[in-house]
């Protein structure tokens, strides 16, 4: 896993992605229809921004975000499939495709020896916790189970999110998708994470440690079915 940014924590990253990936798209997208842009040329140019954004990387020698690289590809293949068809709703559907990838990629996860959601805890905890945390994974049966299910959790949000997103894709006018879209994807995201903490409140106070690792390693008790519950964190 890559080291958490030191100045913004593990939450910089993403804030990053989805300020290139969702609010400056939805933005430019808006600003090109009020001025009287084509739908299909706004949807394309807005799209671009995530692309723009990898050839800028790739130009100053940085390494790529494999997220962005994933939007950007496909933008390429949706772009070039709306050209043949005409359709600006091809364009749409990008959003979707990239919500079924995410929705694949966690649950997939579940076949692997380590899921999602382990690997999630350790970039929240940062690296100095990555050793507990994998005392704790081999040790306790309760810890795997739970991390399985939210796993489970966030794979499903992510399919859900693409089930509705073809829907409304395919349904709606097009002027009004991209910003329904967002704010669905923002409710089933925030649904998600309020499960999560929820879940892991739970687990905190039933076996006594941090579900997902955000507390500090050394106040992490190596023993959680006997350990005494303490109050707060998750």
């Amino acid at each position: 896993m890559t080291r958490p940014d030191k100045r913004h924590g593990p939450w910089g990253p993403l804030t990053r992605s989805l300020t290139i990936n969702a609010v400056l798209p939805l933005a430019l997208f808006y600003a090109l229809r009020a001025q009287g842009a084509e739908q299909w040329l706004a949807l394309l140019l807005s799209s671009a921004v995530p692309a723009l954004r990898v050839v800028w990387t790739l130009a100053t020698g940085r390494r790529t975000d494999s997220i962005d690289l994933f939007v950007a590809g496909l933008l390429a293949i949706s772009a070039a499939t709306s050209l043949i068809s005409g359709s600006p709703r091809v364009l749409l559907l990008k959003d979707v495709g990239m919500s079924v990838a995410l929705g694949a990629w966690i649950t997939g996860s579940l076949l692997t020896q380590r899921p999602f959601a382990y690997h999630f805890g350790i970039r929240l905890g940062g690296e100095t916790a990555a050793t507990e945390r994998d005392h704790l994974w081999q040790t306790t049966p309760a810890l795997r189970k739970e991390l399985r299910k939210l796993t489970a959790l966030w794979g499903g949000g992510q399919l859900l999110d693409a089930t509705v997103g073809v829907i409304t894709a395919l349904t709606l006018p097009v002027d009004v998708v991209p910003l329904i879209g967002r704010c669905q994807t923002a409710v089933v995201l925030g649904a998600t994470v309020l499960l999560t903490l929820h879940r892991a409140c739970r687990f905190r106070a039933r076996h006594g440690i941090s579900l997902l690792g955000t507390r500090p390693s050394h106040q992490e008790p190596h023993r959680p079915a006997l350990a005494k519950p303490t109050g707060g964190g998750v």
